[in-house]
C-alpha cells in the first residue's frame, strides 16, 4: 500500500510538472504571437486561459510585445481581457514608456485611456514624456502635457525632457515644453541648462528660442 502511494503521488508530481511545463510554452507562445501581431491565434490562447500578463524573465509582456511592433488590434484584444497597463519590466518600463519610443499616437492614447501611468520613470530616471521629447515626436509630448504630465521632470543626471529636446535639435517640441511651464533655466547635475546644451550642440534656432523665452547666459553651477 506504501508502494503505490508513493507511485501515485510520483505520478501526481510528473503530472503537474508537464502541466507547468506546457503552461509556461503557451506564456511564452502568446508573448511571441503578441509581437507579431497575430491577433486570432492570441484570443485562442486566452480562451484556452493562459495569463495576458504572463511575463519573461525580464518583465515583457505580451502587450508589451504587441506595443513594441506597434500591434493595434492586438493590443485591444489584450487590454478587453484585462492586461495590466502599468504592468513594468525589470527595468521599470511600462507599455506607455515603450509605446513612447515608437511615437505611435493612436496607440498612446488607447493606453492613456484604459488608465495608463504617465509619471512611472524607468530606471534611467525617463518618463514617456522625456522619451518622446527626446526621440521627437511632438504629438505624442502634446498628449501627456494634455493629459497632465509634468514638464520638469528630471532623470538621474537632473536633464529635463526641454534638455533632451534641445540635444537632439527638436525646435517645435522645445517651444511646446515652454509654453507648457518648462523651466527654461534648469540645471542638470553637472550644472548645464537647456541653453548651454543648445551652444554646445550648435543648435543656433533652439538657441534663439530659449533666450527669447528668458534663458540665462549665465548662471552659477548649484553644486558650488
Amino acid at each position: 500500500m506504501k508502494r503505490f502511494t508513493i507511485f501515485i503521488t510520483s505520478l501526481l508530481i510528473l503530472f503537474s510538472g508537464l502541466t507547468l511545463a506546457g503552461d509556461v510554452s503557451k506564456e511564452k507562445e502568446i508573448r511571441n504571437l503578441a509581437a507579431i501581431g497575430h491577433t486570432e491565434a492570441v484570443r485562442q490562447l486566452l480562451d484556452q486561459g493562459v495569463a495576458p500578463d504572463a511575463a519573461n524573465r525580464f518583465g515583457k509582456t505580451a502587450l508589451m510585445n504587441a506595443v513594441e511592433t506597434d500591434s493595434m488590434e492586438t493590443i485591444v484584444l489584450l487590454l478587453s481581457r484585462g492586461a495590466d497597463v502599468n504592468k513594468t519590466t525589470e527595468a521599470n518600463c511600462s507599455a506607455l514608456s515603450l509605446a513612447a519610443e515608437n511615437g505611435h499616437s493612436a496607440i498612446i492614447s488607447m493606453l492613456l485611456e484604459r488608465g495608463a501611468d504617465y509619471t512611472v520613470t524607468t530606471r534611467s530616471g525617463w518618463n514617456a514624456m522625456m522619451t518622446a521629447a527626446r526621440y521627437g515626436y511632438i504629438e505624442v509630448v502634446e498628449q501627456l502635457l494634455f493629459k497632465g504630465a509634468n514638464p520638469n521632470t528630471t532623470d538621474r543626471e537632473g536633464k529635463t525632457g526641454l534638455m533632451y529636446a534641445t540635444q537632439k535639435k527638436h525646435p517645435k517640441i522645445v517651444s511646446l515644453l515652454l509654453k507648457n511651464g518648462a523651466d527654461i533655466n534648469i540645471q542638470d547635475k553637472s550644472g548645464a541648462t537647456a541653453l548651454t546644451i543648445a551652444q554646445e550642440q550648435g543648435a543656433a534656432e533652439i538657441a534663439e528660442i530659449l533666450i527669447k523665452g528668458g534663458a540665462k547666459s549665465q548662471l552659477v553651477s548649484s553644486d558650488q
